[in-house]
């Protein structure tokens, strides 16, 4: 398979949808990135794309509350999933948006792998049990990055990240796990190639 590295500096936003009906036509590749609403997915994104600002980061967890679309250069697209589990907004705006992403994750054909972001000092919360099951069962693979990882020393982070890969292969689908860290840019390069793989998985129809 030929994995061609892709340049995500070349990220631009294209739309944020309330729901699956506004997203752009279900042709093409596009990745998306979930997790808790205080998991660092903004901050993810803006990493690997190098762009202060592509997706917001906010003090206030539970900001992304649409999908929020962004396009590389080459066509591929990049899905900021509404956050779940923390934010402090009312029952039914929160039952909203769990909807558009169940709705997203059951539906969208074009979507071929799923990065799980969770703060490493508090993985597999039942939310992203709950996610990443649900991706097994459909056999949509799974990159888990443990988030926060430099809020750790390098011993603890080794052992949290091992313990994480075993307890992964109860998901009985493909999981990988991963340190990452924006701020240290711990695990840029494993997410990088990841994505390409996935992004390059078109190419063997």
């Amino acid at each position: 398979m030929s994995m061609k590295p892709l340049n995500y500096a070349s990220a631009s936003f294209v739309t944020s949808a309330p729901d699956i009906t506004k997203l752009p036509p279900d042709t093409g590749i596009e990745i998306a990135f979930a997790g808790r609403s205080n998991a660092g997915k903004s901050s993810a994104l803006n990493t690997l794309t190098r762009q202060k600002a592509l997706a917001r980061t906010s003090k206030t967890p539970g900001r992304t509350q649409l999908i929020n679309v962004f396009e590389l250069d080459s066509g591929e697209r990049l899905i900021d999933l509404p956050g779940y589990g923390f934010a402090k907004v009312p029952m039914a705006v929160k039952e909203k948006w769990q909807k558009a992403l169940a709705e997203y994750l059951q539906k969208r054909d074009s979507l071929k792998g799923i990065v799980v972001l969770m703060d490493i000092r508090h993985p597999f919360r039942e939310t992203d049990q709950e996610l990443i099951y649900w991706a097994a069962d459909c056999g949509i693979p799974v990159l888990a990055l443990l988030t926060k990882a430099d809020k750790l020393k390098q011993g603890p982070r080794k052992s949290t990240v091992l313990q994480a890969r075993q307890a992964s292969i109860a998901f009985n689908g493909d999981v990988q796990v991963e340190a990452f860290s924006s701020l240290k840019r711990i695990g840029v390069e494993q997410l990088e190639n990841k994505l390409n793989e996935w992004f390059g998985s078109q190419d063997d129809g």
